[in-house]
């Protein structure tokens, strides 16, 4: 655990594994925080540099007031720019999961001198605007994260993974909930107003797509379009998952993560 100052972020993050390697580094997605990366960065670190942070308005990362502009995609990808340039890095193999794949496709798009690989889990280039206005209305009634963590858990997991297994559901759940509410609605705001397809015919980094199977969210329908748009992409269909495909297929994700670095 370690903490730097990257723009005008104090930004909480992990970086291990051997220093001459190339660097994986990895984003998380809405309401979590970089432990959704364990399993991927236990299978990765002995043979790559494994970055992962929190984003802006997550985990221990500084989280701005968002007021009613909310934060932007544009925002985010230019802090995990900063952090890229504030760690001393040359270019790195971006792996990002929902709206951690969101700012991907910006900063692939806008500094692709920074990347060597993208990696796009279960994210999308835009969203359902009355979706998201309705979502972000209710938190700023409640207050609390509390009020959408139920149906979170539904869209984030198949039954088959609440059924075997609700520690893992009530450990993400809580962590969840824990966001701190200006993160969410900046962050949900940035998500809302994206309108990433232009950026993705601009995107010239080799590009892995992942999506799972059964993801209500960010669908395989979405998966399809990015895949068309980003030239020379491959994609990976992951079975029995749902939105958060690095805790419920944690092995196959790596997998597919590991065979794709390699080839690179």
């Amino acid at each position: 655990m370690a903490f730097i100052r990257a723009g005008d972020l104090t930004v909480h993050y992990l970086l291990e594994g051997p220093d001459a390697a190339p660097v994986v580094m990895f984003s998380n997605s809405l309401g979590t925080n970089y432990a959704i990366w364990d399993a991927q960065a236990a299978a990765l670190r002995g043979k790559y540099r494994v970055l992962r942070y929190d984003t802006r308005g997550h985990g221990l990362t500084d989280a701005p007031a968002a007021g009613e502009a909310g934060y932007s995609m544009d925002l985010l990808a230019d802090d995990a720019a900063a952090l890229i340039k504030a760690l001393g890095l040359s270019r790195v193999n971006f792996c990002g999961l929902s709206i951690g794949g969101m700012l991907g496709q910006r900063l692939a798009a806008k500094a692709p001198e920074l990347l060597s690989s993208l990696i796009l889990c279960d994210t999308a280039t835009h969203m359902n605007r009355q979706i998201w206005d309705e979502r972000l209305a209710a938190l700023r009634k409640a207050g609390s994260i509390e009020i959408l963590a139920d149906a979170t858990m539904q869209r984030w997991f198949t039954k088959r993974l609440h059924e075997a297994h609700p520690a893992i559901i009530q450990g993400v759940r809580n962590m969840l909930v824990r966001t701190p509410v200006e993160g969410y609605l900046g962050c949900g705001i940035a998500i809302r107003n994206m309108d990433l397809r232009e950026d993705d015919t601009k995107i010239v980094a080799p590009t892995l797509i992942i999506v799972g199977e059964e993801d209500p969210a960010t669908t395989v329908a979405d998966a399809r379009e990015m895949n068309a748009a980003i030239q020379g992409s491959k994609l990976v269909i992951i079975p029995q998952a749902a939105h958060i495909v690095t805790i419920e297929q944690p092995a196959v994700v790596s997998r597919a993560l590991m065979d794709f670095l390699a080839a690179r």
